[in-house]
């Protein structure tokens, strides 16, 4: 169950970074509205993660698919600029992220 709020949490991250880009500086009432539920509920589901998930592990894909997610958000709604290095840094996160997945969290040895 972790690793589903998890992903939820990363998922209500791309949320709250859209929606607080949509309220010009908390000036739009309905988007910093979101902004702020998003949030609590993304911090509040990354919290309950965190009880059996390791913290690198859990903040680590949190913040990297808030990050990916927001950059396709940016792409697709908010027409931001695709450039090859852009997309290939993104790739890396997911990469990254993958890797962070399948990686064993106990001690090396």
């Amino acid at each position: 169950m972790a690793w589903i709020y998890l992903l939820i949490a990363g998922l209500l991250e791309i949320v709250w970074a859209f929606s607080m880009k949509q309220s010009e500086g908390f000036t739009k009432l309905g988007p910093s509205l979101v902004t702020l539920v998003a949030m609590v509920a993304s911090f509040g589901l990354l919290s309950v993660s965190m009880k059996t998930l390791p913290l690198g592990t859990a903040y680590t894909i949190w913040t990297g698919i808030g990050a990916v997610g927001a950059f396709v958000v940016g792409i697709i709604w908010l027409n931001e600029g695709v450039h090859p290095m852009r997309v290939a840094a993104a790739g890396l996160i997911v990469a990254g992220l993958v890797l962070m997945r399948l990686a064993p969290t106990g001690a090396a040895g």
